[in-house]
């Protein structure tokens, strides 16, 4: 079995990372950290708990991390850089769901997030975790990058189409909607039921701190260089992403559903929808799937790429547990393999 410790594990994504790992047949979960909650037990916390775990929090000083073989870190940004190095240098591989290693220059880092990165270092040596694009990188890893779940959803859905080359990199436009959990479990007035709730906006438009992420991993993609605009949205709803993509096409392509087809036949967790169909948040929830459709409206230049994913899943807690399981030469579905929940 293979022993997992947990920092930060009191938001979202890390009650979405408990709920998959207690789950999981070949993992153990040993300690879990939380500096406010220390010695709460986790089930307390988060009743759905009860029965799959008698463990406590312990303060981040007290836990015995290095005794692990997998650390993930579901914290916020500038936690995982201070803590990530001792790590690594005693053996420990490390899966950071935060934002500290995803950016592979510390100073366009510091630029986005506004504080001097502490390990940049290390920004080089992190595998950016999205499996669809660096499997191979993934299962040698010591330090992986887990995805923010915008960028996910919209380099998913860029993807068949920058490896073709059949669209223009430089005029590459998302309109992403995203649930409140988005934005984390911290009391914040947007996301209260009478700011959210029978309301949709964008927010970010200016600039937002997924972008210099999206634009890398588009870049890693395409042969020629890439420029996106990319508009957020907040939904509401509680969890889930539908990315909304236009490409104008420079080439022309005989089947844009042939092309996504057999980009991702193999793919265990993407989900090409038949000709006519379109995704929907609610057919992803609580799943590791992400649903893509493809079409090209009025047969013009235009292509229009539609991609919905469980933030909390794909687009977080479920991508981490996939990585987890390409760098453990497990079955990449082990433990991620249920059916969405409906309604």
């Amino acid at each position: 079995m293979v022993n997992v410790g947990i920092v930060g594990a009191t938001g979202y994504t890390g009650i979405e990372l408990l709920r998959l790992l207690l789950q999981h047949p070949e993992t153990v979960v040993r300690t879990v950290t939380s500096r406010g909650e220390a010695g709460r037990r986790l089930d307390d916390l988060f009743p759905t708990l009860r029965g799959y775990t008698d463990l406590s929090f312990v303060a981040p000083s007290d836990a015995d991390l290095q005794s692990c073989d997998i650390v993930f870190f579901a914290t916020p940004h500038n936690v995982a850089m201070r803590s990530v190095p001792e790590l690594l240098a005693a053996g420990v591989r490390v899966i950071d769901l935060s934002a500290d290693y995803r950016l592979r220059d510390p100073d366009l880092w510091s630029e986005w997030y506004g504080e001097p990165h502490a390990s940049p270092e290390l920004c080089a040596q992190a595998v950016y975790g999205l499996p669809e694009m660096n499997r191979g990188d993934i299962a040698a890893a010591q330090l992986v990058a887990s995805p923010g779940c915008y960028p996910t959803a919209v380099q998913l859905g860029f993807l068949p189409l920058l490896a073709a080359g059949c669209v223009d990199a430089m005029q590459l436009i998302a309109s992403c909607a995203s649930g409140v959990s988005g934005a984390g479990r911290q009391g914040k007035i947007p996301g209260l039921l009478s700011e959210a709730g029978e309301n949709f906006k964008a927010y970010g438009v200016t600039g937002h701190r997924h972008l210099p992420e999206i634009e890398q991993g588009l870049g890693q993609m395409s042969a020629s260089p890439v420029q996106l605009t990319f508009v957020p949205h907040l939904a509401p709803m509680n969890r889930g992403i539908l990315a909304t993509l236009f490409g104008r096409l420079q080439a022309e392509v005989d089947d844009l559903q042939a092309l996504f087809e057999a980009h991702y036949r193999e793919e265990p967790f993407v989900d090409v929808l038949p000709s006519g169909q379109q995704p929907e948040t609610r057919h992803v929830r609580g799943s590791n799937r992400c649903q893509i459709a493809v079409s090209r409206p009025q047969g013009r230049d235009t292509v229009v790429v539609t991609a919905a994913i469980d933030n909390l899943d794909k687009g977080a807690s479920g991508q981490a547990v996939q990585v987890m399981n390409i760098m453990l030469e497990l079955p990449e579905t082990c433990g991620l393999d249920s059916i969405p929940v409906a309604p």
